[in-house]
């Protein structure tokens, strides 16, 4: 694993527990066979659907995502509108791997997700067929390639949506925005879409379950999930960013930061060990130097290998 990955100090134990209602366990098997099928049924129907007009294709795979994460008993509100179509950069905090499932029902659009997610059973192929881009994440040498990637999407007209933090928090501690991807709306001169998600209890405060940090399990996840009662999905969807508006991807990394997270820092959580603040690889920056020579500098900062957690 590359030590320039970022990392969050979250951990299962300090942030993913659920302290609302649970469900009976019978219901919580019924959940996980009721996401199992959709999962399948949007396996098998993937291809078809691929077939279909832009307008209806979209509106399936949101009426699928939402019905994944309905599955799980979790209720979605969505504030906002998608707005007009064309390319676009969404840019998200990260908490779990429904955060995928959850910004498909609200946004059509494209994933960005590490190449290791393309191995996953099952999961892996779905994600394959629903236009996913894969990219080599633990690798800084391939970052150029990763914008250009990028770049090329928004200048196709599509949705691209990451997660800056470079890896999931638990909700309520906060991770720095990397600005790499930032570039690939300032080279595509396209607007930037900042995106708020929320996991809630019915007192209106974060919800632990649906938080996938640490080395937490993916099967563990899934059923503390399953077994979570009252949880609600929220999405914001806020006021784009339009091109042109900030000449550098520092300033427009920080000014999304700020739309999304309500801070220009992160917040930290009792039980939650703070980590020192290592220099951005990108610290030296200049903002008068040409966007073209910028992809040869990596947004990342070192960190200890064994909090790493990012599923997409």
């Amino acid at each position: 694993m590359s030590v320039w990955l970022p990392t969050s100090p979250c951990t299962p134990e300090a942030c993913a527990a659920h302290e609302g209602g649970t469900a009976s366990v019978p219901r919580a098997v019924l959940r996980l066979t009721a996401a199992v099928a959709l999962i399948l049924l949007g396996i098998l129907g993937a291809p078809p659907v691929r077939l279909l007009p832009a307008g209806p294709r979209h509106t399936v795979v949101r009426a699928w995502s939402a019905a994944l994460v309905r599955a799980f008993g979790i209720r979605i509100t969505v504030h906002g509108s998608p707005g007009p179509g064309g390319g676009r950069l969404l840019v998200l905090n990260h908490i779990s791997w429904l955060d995928i499932p959850l910004v498909a029902a609200a946004v059509p659009c494209r994933m960005l997700a590490k190449s290791d997610i393309r191995d996953w059973p099952v999961l892996g192929r779905l994600a394959g067929r629903a236009g996913t881009l894969f990219i080599q994440r633990d690798e800084i040498r391939a970052l150029p390639a990763t914008v250009e990637t990028i770049t090329g999407a928004l200048l196709a007209g599509d949705r691209v949506t990451v997660f800056p933090e470079g890896s999931t928090w638990c909700g309520r501690a906060q991770g720095t925005f990397r600005r790499a991807a930032f570039q690939s709306a300032l080279d595509a001169r396209v607007p930037v879409q900042p995106v708020r998600l929320a996991y809630l209890r019915r007192d209106g405060t974060p919800a632990g379950a649906p938080a996938f940090v640490g080395d937490d399990p993916l099967t563990a996840s899934l059923w503390r999930i399953a077994r979570a009662r009252g949880v609600r999905a929220e999405v914001r969807l806020l006021p784009r960013i339009p091109p042109g508006r900030y000449a550098h991807r520092r300033d427009l990394a920080a000014a999304a930061q700020q739309a999304v997270l309500g801070a220009s820092a992160p917040a930290l959580l009792p039980g939650i060990p703070t980590q020192p603040a290592a220099p951005s690889a990108t610290d030296k920056d200049s903002a008068n130097r040409p966007a073209a020579s910028v992809h040869h500098w990596v947004s990342s900062s070192p960190a200890a290998a064994n909090s790493f957690r990012t599923p997409s």
